[in-house]
């Protein structure tokens, strides 16, 4: 079999070169304006990119889905705002948030556009209901992550699902749509569905882990974060399920703690979780999710060396790439 396989930066350029084409309207100003700047802030691609190389796996030219790709990062863009929004966060990628450079109001009404163009964008076609169906997951897992915000009982099992709807699904679903719109076998279509959600829970989980154990210099948001903000990660579920009665009411207090010396509540979280060996704990479900995801690219009915750039991409997702 031959096939004219694209670079996955030759993609990435490509996936930059066509979003700012979209055509959206001119006027109102206030509500398009803010899409394009969301659009135009940056990001790693890595939905359409996936999309276009599955349909690169049994077909040349993906280009010709570059459309139903771009329609996939309109969404996530559009869940990013909301998300932002949600969260009263200042910065996207470095750059003002748009209910901060205009208003909430405006942050909702572009929001819900970017949403409705990007069911405009995809179209009606053979992918349609995975389409929407993915959609669908992403704002149930949304939801649920809001829910966790209130509760210090969630379990390892609530958690995976959780990010296997919020993360996972779009990065499986982009690769099941670019496989089907390229008329793949459906066995193949449901190995690289696997493939692309267990690798987005390890890199959710791994993500978990670099917020609080990564290189401060190489990591590029301030470490311990996710701990000021008493956000529901794999590492907090873990301690909170493993920790014998003492621990647990320490734990709890410093969960109680908002305001105060985030320094010091990072410290004292952390050494929690060192006592507990919640980073080895982690990094062998890390380990295990990626096996895993690498497992169903290799069921996958096509030659190794066509399947290699996706090999590579899933290391490079997970810094593994060197």
């Amino acid at each position: 079999m031959s096939r004219q396989l694209c670079q996955i930066d030759t993609l990435i350029e490509a996936v930059n070169n066509a979003l700012p084409q979209i055509p959206f309207p001119t006027a109102p100003t206030q509500l398009y304006e803010p899409i394009r700047y969301a659009l135009s802030a940056g990001g790693k691609r890595i939905r359409p990119v996936l999309m276009l190389m599955a349909y690169n796996l049994y077909k040349d030219e993906p280009a010709s889905i570059m459309q139903q790709a771009l329609a996939l990062e309109t969404y996530h863009n559009f869940t990013l705002l909301h998300d932002d929004l949600i969260d009263k966060s200042d910065l996207r990628r470095g750059k003002p948030t748009v209910h901060k450079k205009w208003d909430e109001n405006t942050a909702i009404l572009s929001g819900d556009t970017m949403l409705a163009y990007a069911y405009k964008l995809f179209g009606n076609n053979s992918a349609t209901s995975d389409f929407i169906n993915a959609t669908l997951g992403v704002l149930e897992g949304e939801e649920i992550d809001i829910e966790f915000e209130t509760r210090n009982d969630v379990s390892e099992a609530e958690y995976m699902e959780m990010i296997r709807l919020k993360t996972s699904l779009l990065l499986a679903y982009a690769l099941k749509i670019g496989a089907k719109l390229a008329e793949a076998p459906e066995t193949d279509q449901y190995h690289l569905y696997q493939f692309g959600e267990k690798m987005g829970l390890a890199f959710q989980v791994q993500d978990d882990l670099l917020d609080v154990y990564a290189d401060s210099n190489v990591f590029k948001k301030k470490l311990g974060g996710d701990i000021v903000e008493n956000k529901k990660t794999y590492l907090l579920i873990q301690a909170l399920n493993r920790a014998d009665a003492a621990t647990q009411i320490e734990l709890n207090c410093w969960l109680k703690k908002t305001g105060e010396d985030s320094e010091k509540k990072i410290e004292a979280v952390t050494n929690i979780y060192n006592k507990l060996d919640i980073p080895t704990i982690t990094q062998q479900r890390i380990e295990g999710l990626f096996k895993e995801s690498i497992s169903h690219l290799d069921q996958v009915a096509l030659p190794e060396e066509i399947k290699n750039q996706l090999h590579h991409f899933a290391k490079r997702l997970m810094g593994r790439d060197h």
